[in-house]
């Protein structure tokens, strides 16, 4: 298949390039190479590249630049996937969208499944919302959306990243311990997302790795993991806080962790590992 993969300088992009099945041909394209909030620009993209599916791993994710650049957030976060879903309509082509756990208010107490209403707290949360259903409401039949969270990866900037820079920067860290979500290694995505494209896997579901944690925990078990393979020198103090004593301009979900039932019923080659088996994985990585 003749794939083209949005958001191409993304650490989504970055993995999806390096697991790559040699069964497929793929291009990867920035918004420099392809803006897909103007449709005449994707349409005109399908017909002289023969586009037979795509894998939009594009996304505005600053959540917090989110609540005053509205306008930028919309035309990559919905207005994209808008387009995406009518050229995929029109070219017969097949759309695997990737989304997030923003779209959800955090007040849930179990994993939410992915049949469960759409709630978004803020700007970028909405946007991302507004994606999901304009793909729902398009004319297209062979489309997919995957919601996924707290993404990280060796490439580009995230969390894990951040927190390595800061611990060896500061005496100590505090990390707020009352927002509960899962990390993902952007690798793990990638296979999944090349898996649902083979598979041509049909409406809404979830993928993140296993477990739960708090922001927190994550932190310490980055740190740890850190030392034991030389990423770090000296282990510094890591201080729980609430959200409340860390104010942002975008109100994020307290609790969000996704319910991966859907998709591993619907395919036959996933199997989840647990966040800090995949955390020791990328962190070996970085090590080598």
């Amino acid at each position: 298949m003749k794939v083209l993969v949005t958001g191409a300088n993304g650490q989504l992009a970055w993995e999806l390039k390096r697991t790559l099945p040699e069964h497929h041909e793929a291009i990867f394209c920035s918004r420099n190479d392809l803006d897909i909030s103007d449709i005449s620009s994707v349409d005109d993209f399908f017909s002289k590249n023969q586009i037979e599916g795509v894998i939009n791993a594009a996304a505005y994710t600053a959540v917090d630049k989110a609540e005053s650049e509205q306008d930028a957030a919309t035309k990559t976060n919905s207005i994209g996937p808008k387009n995406l879903a009518e050229a995929c309509a029109k070219h017969n082509s097949y759309l695997l969208h990737i989304s997030t756990d923003f779209v959800f208010d955090g007040q849930s107490n179990t994993a939410y499944p992915s049949t469960h209403k759409r709630a978004p707290l803020g700007v970028y949360g909405r946007t991302k919302a507004d994606g999901e259903i304009a793909i729902e409401q398009s004319q297209l039949n062979k489309w997919a959306i995957i919601r996924t969270a707290w993404v990280y990866s060796s490439h580009g900037n995230n969390f894990v990243k951040t927190m390595l820079r800061l611990m060896a920067e500061k005496p100590e860290l505090s990390v707020v311990a009352d927002q509960i979500g899962t990390p993902t290694w952007a690798h793990g995505l990638a296979k999944t997302c090349w898996s649902a494209l083979d598979e041509q896997l049909l409406g809404i579901h979830h993928w993140t790795d296993n477990g739960i944690t708090s922001w927190y925990d994550f932190a310490v078990a980055i740190q740890r993991i850190a030392l034991q393979h030389g990423l770090l020198d000296i282990k510094i103090p890591i201080k729980p806080i609430p959200a409340k004593n860390y104010p942002t301009p975008a109100q994020r979900p307290n609790f969000s962790a996704l319910d991966k039932t859907s998709i591993i019923d619907a395919s036959s080659d996933l199997n989840p590992k647990h966040w800090q088996e995949q955390l020791e994985e990328m962190l070996l990585e970085l090590s080598t």
